[in-house]
């Protein structure tokens, strides 16, 4: 996420911090940080080296579970991939290891190849886009976009010896989500509309990945249903009735139609999400100028249970893996339901 017109709200450390038992070792605006809710409240964001093959990591195998998304995020976080900066050898890194995972959970590319070179970036750069094509004759012919920022701000100002800001919650997270429902949707070939499975580089340069990929589709002229993104899920919201709160809650029924399909409150409106502007912070909003259909993004930071934006402390042992699980599990029934049902639902009110 991205919040450079606006001063970062940090709030203090609190005992609601998350702390997992596994030890593990700028610029537009975007959704991965600024996120407090008051109950009482009325709903209404490449230079590639040519030795980047120095981790041969071993992909994650079987169902979604704890393990299994720990892995995933203990490689994505990790020191060798340098902090994943947009045009690095380290989010190089990290694109060969999600194109090895679409390609074992039958994700096919959707350009010629899984990388799709920005236009508006200085240095090379890519997305990474897989697709997944609908079994229905027509409505394959309809899209949904899940997607997530895979980048990072790379190498900082150092803090007790350590300069890599790993970006674990911003947004190995969201990144980790998306490849666990592109290998669950991948394997089930159950969806009647066409997926397509979007991880964007250069989100923290000013969303410039999500903005090169939804021009490049508007030319193509898919018909885009809606575009779900997930971004900071990494660690639980506190004190709150709903599960994750989507940004632009009151720019369509998505909640409403949401929480009907899964038969309970999953998702939620959080006040500092609009009063941050976090509709237009993170990479959903690109799809909203371009197509202008529901674009929205999906987090569980609430302001109150994460204190590391854009800094090094951004680590895996923050993140709450059983957390992560269940925002894969919980999500998995939603977009099934968007995939699958026989009219368009989620409108823009």
């Amino acid at each position: 996420m991205t919040l450079h017109d606006r001063e970062v709200y940090r709030p203090k450390k609190t005992n609601n911090s998350v702390q997992n038992s596994t030890p593990s070792k700028q610029n537009e605006t975007s959704v991965s940080q600024v996120i407090v809710e008051e109950e009482t409240s009325e709903a209404p964001k490449m230079e590639v080296l040519a030795n980047t093959s120095k981790i041969e990591p071993t992909l994650p195998q079987g169902a979604t579970s704890r393990e299994r998304i720990e892995e995933i995020m203990t490689y994505l976080t990790s020191d060798e991939l340098k902090g994943r900066d947009s045009g690095s050898g380290g989010i190089e890194m990290a694109a060969n290891y999600i194109e090895a995972i679409f390609k074992a959970n039958n994700i096919a590319p959707y350009f010629e190849t899984y990388r799709d070179n920005l236009s508006n970036f200085d240095k090379p750069a890519f997305n990474v886009v897989g697709y997944l094509e609908g079994t229905d004759e027509k409505l394959k012919n309809e899209f949904i976009v899940i997607g997530a920022h895979y980048d990072h701000i790379g190498i900082i100002e150092a803090k007790d010896g350590d300069n890599i800001a790993n970006g674990a919650n911003d947004n190995a997270s969201g990144t980790t989500t998306v490849l666990e429902l592109a290998k669950h949707f991948g394997n089930a070939k159950g969806n009647r509309r066409s997926i397509i499975f979007a991880l964007f580089s250069a989100e923290e340069k000013g969303l410039l990945g999500s903005k090169h990929l939804a021009k490049k589709l508007k030319a193509q002229n898919i018909d885009l249903y809606t575009m779900l993104n997930f971004e900071m899920v990494g660690v639980p919201l506190v004190d709150k009735n709903y599960f994750m709160y989507v940004t632009g809650f009151e720019e369509s029924n998505l909640a409403g139609v949401g929480n009907m399909y899964v038969g309970s409150n999953l998702i939620g409106y959080l006040p500092k999400a609009k009063e941050f502007n976090l509709f237009k912070r993170s990479d959903n909003y690109a799809f909203h100028e371009v197509f202008n259909v529901p674009s929205q993004t999906f987090s569980t930071f609430d302001f109150t249970n994460f204190d590391h934006y854009h800094q090094v402390g951004d680590e895996v042992e923050l993140m709450d893996f059983d957390h992560m699980t269940a925002v894969v599990k919980k999500s998995i029934p939603l977009i099934n339901s968007v995939a699958n049902s026989m009219t368009k639902m989620i409108r823009y009110k």
